[in-house]
């Protein structure tokens, strides 16, 4: 095991994994990523399990020290990321050596990155996960954002470990736009709104307030009209979950939501597209499409797939040390193309 120490936290810098199941009967939320998908490619790049703790940083990243060797891999919104004030190479392996600066320079997209270290970050699991709950001081690094100074135990490499490129095929990079369509299942009270209200609901553009965070994402447009009113005897609430209140502006439920609520949920953002809302900033804007549960099963299977063959496409070049610039990975007898760019800061 080795160290990094905190130099600048960030704005909103925690350690999250896939979160922490099992306990919403209790009143424990869940927590984990808002952007599961880079977590686990990250993961995936240093060869860590997809369910390891990352960083999860927020638009402004961290500034660490590494004391002692290892490797990382950064994903999702691109916030600039440097080694000792060079840029690297996002979506990619890299190797830190002992007194490398990992830093970040500005939000050029997206909003959050993920910052996966070989062999995980040494912190103890609260109830199954290592992801932070912010307001019940849960988890983590002493159940709370990290702070400069903080220092945090994990995982070292040796030396002379693989140096190659290893990176995921380019079609599998997302692109964070300022414009989105988020695709979403009805219900589970779609029958508490009008027809107007759901038309308006379909038709209309949402644009993401300044009042989001990782518990939830509130919207501004137009009104969204209820049959009788926004109250139902509370039930649980799935990541995703729209829910609607009595001022009639749709609510993204997110990471740190509650485990039950008494308002209506008019639809639920199918899996993969959550992982867009979780990288979308205040400004951005989204438009909602209804797709049926058969649709959203297969759209469900085809995400799970991806990291399969990503998974593969990793171990591959892994394996090969490829050194090119530009190559093909050949799994399950569809070439994957790979470009590793010339990084300029």
């Amino acid at each position: 095991m080795t160290v990094m120490k905190i130099l600048k936290p960030g704005m909103y810098t925690t350690i999250q994994d896939l979160g922490r199941y099992n306990y919403q009967k209790s009143g424990m939320c869940v927590a984990g990523a808002m952007d599961q998908f880079s977590l686990r490619v990250a993961n995936i790049l240093v060869g860590n399990s997809d369910d390891e703790a990352c960083l999860e940083a927020t638009i402004l990243g961290p500034k660490i020290k590494f004391e002692g060797g290892t490797m990382i891999a950064v994903t999702g919104g691109n916030l600039v990321p440097m080694i000792n004030n060079k840029v690297i190479e996002m979506w990619s392996q890299v190797k830190v050596l002992e007194g490398d600066v990992l830093s970040f320079k500005n939000s050029k997209s997206g909003c959050r990155s993920y910052i996966a270290i070989a062999h995980g970050i040494d912190v103890p699991e609260v109830m199954g996960s290592k992801s932070t709950y912010v307001k019940g001081k849960v988890g983590g690094f002493q159940g709370r954002i990290l702070k400069a100074d903080d220092e945090i135990m994990i995982g070292s490499i040796e030396q002379n470990s693989f140096t190659g490129i290893v990176k995921i095929p380019i079609e599998f990079i997302p692109s964070y736009n300022k414009d989105n369509t988020l695709r979403v299942v009805m219900g589970p009270q779609d029958d508490h709104f009008t027809r107007d209200g759901i038309n308006t609901f379909f038709n209309c553009q949402y644009e993401v307030t300044n009042q989001t965070d990782r518990m939830g994402y509130r919207l501004s447009g137009p009104k969204i009209s209820h049959k009788v009113g926004a109250d139902i005897i509370s039930d649980g609430i799935a990541m995703g979950a729209v829910q609607v209140q009595g001022h009639g502006a749709p609510i993204i439920m997110m990471a740190d939501r509650q485990t039950t609520g008494g308002y209506t949920k008019i639809a639920t953002v199918v899996t993969p597209d959550i992982n867009i809302v979780g990288q979308l900033k205040p400004g951005d804007s989204v438009r909602f499409k209804s797709i049926d549960i058969v649709e959203a099963h297969k759209l469900y299977r085809k995400y799970m797939k991806n990291f399969d063959v990503i998974r593969e496409c990793v171990a591959k070049l892994r394996c090969n040390q490829i050194s090119a610039k530009k190559f093909k990975v050949r799994v399950s007898n569809k070439e994957y193309e790979v470009i590793v760019e010339e990084i300029k800061e």
